[in-house]
């Protein structure tokens, strides 16, 4: 696993053993207090009661109006405690769903950019050096006197590359030891040299093979047809004479293997006559470090020929190149948002359902089950395909199981306003670009709904079933 592809941090997740027993024991103990609170309270009335024994007409009002007011709260203590009961395992189902649904993501993202890892090709256009010898002053001390002295010294200097006529063919192949893509070249160059100057004659011609090759075989350094040979190893640089006035043709070829991206670098020198053409036989080429070719076009199969052309002279601080493009990787985070919101959004929609209906506990452990399975149901098939569309196709499984809270028709179709208003919108809005408007308008809805069902006698539903 790479270090990137992790869950994300700070939060809990419960396929971690420890975390999930530390869970239980949270939720233990705070159990215990809830418990005991109540039937602290319960003592307290039953104190009170037992105070006003001697006085049976207060006795009788007091403990008959707070007996009332204690089923009443137990009843309602029923309720807010199967909510928070939905709420805080909701949030650690979601909270998990999240870390994994993040964790996925990240492995894509790494697995992608691992099969196009790796060293790139560069190749160094060649130079022309010479060494010449050129005046210089120094001074110095004789007899306590000091002297100025004019010498020569020798210096190396670089002659500009006439012509540059250049053919690379590109096969993409995968690397057997870790299956990312590799780059396997075949390089052909014809660099025209004009001796320019009138006092030398003497040039060495560097011409270095790639930088981040794996392989390179049959290089060869050609001039005028004849193959120059290399003397030393690991020296590219072979020795030529050349008159003033005369030109010669140098030919460099070879085949190499390496990275995923192939370059072409002018070594900050003046380029003239210049003319690259880059031949990818695969799909999803593309130029790379934005310098556009002067012509561009598709050859038989996949691949695609990539052509730059300067007929004066050119000089640039990106090099040429050729690379794989990948298919970008849109919309990361949406989903692990969406399930760490979730628990507000069934909140929202199951005090919609209370505002609206009468909801007995089991109709609440229903609907909370059913919302948060839409929600797991919605995570995975977000994986195969668009999250849009499966949540959509989710949504009308979901109208159709709310349809049930009601026991008639018209508790039925409010039922079905409270889901479309606080589930369905608003999930949909976290998975659309445009959230703020959808949140927006189903917060529109659920508020104008609740004015039309307690405003305008709408208000007539049977008790719960």
């Amino acid at each position: 696993m790479t270090p990137s592809a992790q869950g994300i941090p700070g939060l809990p997740d419960l396929t971690h053993p420890h975390e999930l027993v530390q869970f239980g024991t949270q939720l233990l103990q705070g159990s215990l207090l809830f418990v005991f609170l109540i039937v602290a309270l319960g003592v307290a009335i039953a104190l009170i009661s037992f105070s006003l024994r001697r006085n049976t007409t207060e006795q009788a009002v007091f403990f008959g109006e707070w007996a009332i007011r204690y089923s009443q709260l137990l009843r309602g203590l029923q309720h807010l405690a199967l909510i928070l009961v939905l709420l805080v395992t909701g949030f650690f189902l979601t909270s998990t769903l999240s870390n994994r649904y993040h964790y996925w993501e990240q492995a894509k993202v790494s697995q992608v950019a691992e099969s196009v890892a790796g060293d790139k090709l560069e190749q160094t256009a060649p130079q022309i050096r010479y060494i010449t010898e050129e005046p210089y002053t120094y001074t110095t001390q004789v007899n306590n006197k000091i002297v100025k002295v004019n010498d020569k010294q020798k210096v190396t200097r670089y002659l500009t590359l006439s012509g540059s006529q250049i053919q690379v063919k590109i096969d993409q192949s995968v690397n057997v030891q870790n299956r990312s893509s590799i780059y396997l070249t075949d390089y052909t160059a014809d660099y025209k040299v004009v001796n320019q100057l009138s006092d030398i004659n003497s040039f060495f011609f560097e011409a270095p093979p790639p930088y981040g090759s794996s392989l390179l075989t049959n290089y060869k350094v050609e001039r005028n047809g004849t193959r120059l040979k290399q003397t030393n190893p690991g020296d590219y640089g072979f020795p030529f004479r050349l008159e003033p006035g005369e030109e010669t043709t140098f030919r460099v070829t070879y085949q190499a293997r390496g990275g995923p991206r192939w370059v072409y670098n002018a070594a900050n020198q003046i380029l003239s006559q210049f003319r690259l053409t880059a031949t990818a036989n695969f799909s999803n080429a593309d130029f790379a470090s934005g310098i556009e070719p002067t012509n561009q076009k598709k050859i038989a199969g996949d691949g695609t020929q990539f052509t730059w052309i300067f007929a004066d002279n050119v000089s640039v601080k990106n090099p040429f190149g050729v690379f794989t493009s990948t298919q970008a990787i849109k919309n990361t985070g949406i989903i692990p948002r969406l399930l760490l919101l979730a628990p507000a959004l069934f909140l929202w929609w199951i005090l919609l359902l209370y505002l609206s209906l009468p909801m007995s506990l089991k109709n609440v452990a229903i609907a909370g089950g059913i919302f948060f399975a839409c929600l797991l149901t919605l995570t995975y098939m977000a994986r195969l395909i668009n999250a849009e569309l499966a949540w959509i196709i989710i949504s009308f499984i979901l109208l159709i199981l709310t349809y049930g809270l009601g026991s008639n028709l018209h508790a039925s179709l409010a039922a079905i306003i409270c889901t479309i208003a606080g589930a369905i919108l608003p999930v949909f809005g976290l998975l659309i670009p445009w959230s703020g408007l959808t949140l927006s308008l189903a917060g529109l809805l659920s508020v104008a709904w609740l004015a039309v069902r307690h405003w305008y006698g709408w208000d007539n539903l049977p008790a719960p079933r």
